[in-house]
């Protein structure tokens, strides 16, 4: 029997400084970027000023957070259509363990965070055990959580929603944590900027710099090549839905401690909204191709369109119109790089 041979890296091909550049997954969504900021720029005073800047951020924020963990998630060839309702689960946990409860918040978020990566954990073994796609698998999570979200909330509180979470003992040193503002440059930004810029970071670090890098290219790209190579293919991908899990958590607690109240639908609808943002990013939905850089200037381009549209004075109905059209780009661009990635590594 003739051995599987692993699809050549590109990463890894010696080519030209150009040539690397323009064979990069984030090319296209920074070019994107720039024209999307130039064109806000020119149609609004505010846009392009750093109180402008704050507030295109703050979407983009915790958008980039569940962009870059669903890009890894991506690259690894699968999907996680649970991922937006997860985010209002954390936050509705949260809420229901301390103002129903009387858990300390402190004991709530952690709490909150082993569920999540259960959760994570058993969609993770039941695509690699059934080999079922995960878009069921993760789908049949969303509308599992969906339900208990609205009928335990309904149970337990008569509503639909949960407040309170700032009268709960250690919230004033979680919101500080999570979801208090610094100010730069006179104008307020979100500390969750800083929680997405680390997650980029190690995220980037992860895919490019480490041998657990390799090896969710490698599932993503072939995962019988990978196996036949010794990759840890099940492992790779149960950890990659854990990573899902974990940025939901993240940014389920950020939003919740915002707002101190949680509606048992948030998060629904969501997780397209991050797959849109990683495709943008330059992720390709058939796996083994994107980076976490690309992914975070998608969650930029959703943000300034967010903010853009309404400092242009148009009616925000134009934002879905905006995203299609993102997206129907961003998908001919990341082909056309992907093509000429393969043409450079032969």
């Amino acid at each position: 029997m003739t051995a599987t041979t692993p699809t050549a890296d590109e990463r890894l091909v010696d080519v030209g400084r150009l040539r690397r550049l323009l064979i990069r997954p984030e090319l296209g969504s920074i070019v994107g970027a720039v024209i999307v900021y130039i064109f806000f720029t020119t149609r609004s005073d505010i846009f392009g000023t750093v109180d402008g800047i704050a507030n295109w951020l703050d979407p983009a924020s915790t958008l980039g957070i569940m962009a870059v963990a669903v890009a890894l998630l991506m690259i690894g060839g699968e999907f996680d259509l649970s991922a937006g309702v997860l985010t209002g689960s954390v936050g509705l946990m949260t809420a229901l363990l301390t103002t129903r409860g009387g858990m300390n918040l402190w004991a709530a978020i952690f709490v909150t965070l082993l569920a999540a990566l259960a959760i994570g954990f058993i969609n993770g073994m039941l695509v690699v055990r059934t080999r079922l796609p995960s878009f069921i698998v993760t789908l049949g999570t969303f509308l599992m959580l969906q339900g208990l979200n609205l009928g335990l909330t309904k149970q337990i509180t008569d509503t639909v929603q949960v407040g309170g979470l700032d009268k709960v003992p250690g919230y004033h040193a979680a919101f500080k944590l999570f979801s208090s503002t610094i100010k730069i440059g006179g104008s307020d930004f979100r500390v969750a900027v800083f929680w997405w810029i680390g997650v980029t970071a190690v995220a980037t670090w992860v895919l490019m710099r480490t041998r657990p890098g390799n090896w969710i290219f490698s599932v993503g790209g072939d995962v019988r090549a990978a196996r036949s190579v010794g990759v840890p293919a099940n492992r790779t991908k149960i950890a990659l839905f854990m990573t899902t899990a974990g940025a939901a958590w993240l940014v389920g607690t950020i939003t919740a401690l915002r707002l101190t109240s949680v509606q048992a639908n948030s998060g629904v609808g969501q997780e397209f909204t991050y797959i849109i943002a990683a495709v943008i990013g330059g992720c390709l939905l058939t796996g083994g191709y994107g980076s976490a850089i690309g992914a975070s200037i998608g969650a930029i381009i959703f943000g300034m369109a967010d903010k853009g549209i309404i400092y242009a004075g148009w009616d925000s109905d134009w934002f879905k119109f905006f995203l299609g059209v993102m997206l129907l780009l961003a998908t001919l661009t990341n082909s056309l790089v992907r093509r000429f990635a393969e043409e450079a590594r032969k």
